[in-house]
């Protein structure tokens, strides 16, 4: 999937994230937020000036959420988005409430919704987390900077092919495969889109090749 199909799943199948925001005495602080609307640059939501959650984004500029859709856990799917916020104002309101009629019963008419404004989130990076895919499906992505790694576990050449991850991995997602010299070794490789992160390859890894990013 791409960053924009990440997006609008968020917005369209999940809609309702709960978002993390820190306090002026840096304490963090939850609330659920819709998110509205997304296109390739980003994803969209408003809020209104008068809010406890409007002081936050102005003074913190950063955010974090979660979302998930499913019945239960094996089902579920799970995207988490980080990244830097701005307001950018009313202008995209109309187009907002377009896409969640259920504001015009909240905000009923243009006098009321004087108090809105919109926010962007504009640059960070997201993960992608599916519990129904067996085994597990993993994803990360990133959006307005480039990166080429994103954070995980990784065997390096330090690797000496002894396979003691393989057999602790819950998700059997280590493989070996046959370096391109003359010795033809084995070394693991992590399929990195079926990782859980738990770290059992790391700490069992004899030769110190499994590193954490």
């Amino acid at each position: 999937m791409t960053t924009k199909e990440y997006f609008s799943f968020i917005v369209d199948q999940i809609h309702s994230t709960v978002v993390a925001t820190v306090d002026n005495q840096g304490l963090p602080v939850t609330c659920v937020i819709d998110m509205m609307y997304a296109d390739e640059n980003g994803l969209y939501f408003l809020t209104a000036k008068g809010k406890n959650f409007y002081n936050r984004l102005i003074s913190g500029k950063y955010l974090a959420l979660s979302g998930m859709k499913g019945e239960d856990t094996m089902s579920r799917v799970a995207v988490s988005v980080r990244g830097k916020v701005r307001e950018i104002g009313s202008d995209m309101l109309p187009l907002l409430f377009e896409k969640s009629p259920y504001m015009n019963e909240i905000y009923p008419n243009e006098k009321s919704r004087c108090a809105l404004t919109v926010f962007h989130i504009y640059e960070g990076s997201g993960e992608w987390f599916d519990l129904s895919k067996k085994t597990i499906e993993r994803d990360s992505f990133f959006f307005g900077i480039n990166s080429d790694r994103a954070s995980g576990y990784y065997i390096t050449d330090k690797c000496n092919g002894c396979k003691a991850c393989l057999n602790i991995c819950p998700q059997r997602c280590i493989d070996m495969i046959s370096e391109k010299t003359m010795s033809l070794r084995l070394q693991a490789v992590i399929r990195q889109n079926n990782c859980l992160h738990c770290g059992n390859c790391k700490s069992v890894c004899p030769a110190g090749a499994v590193i954490k990013t």
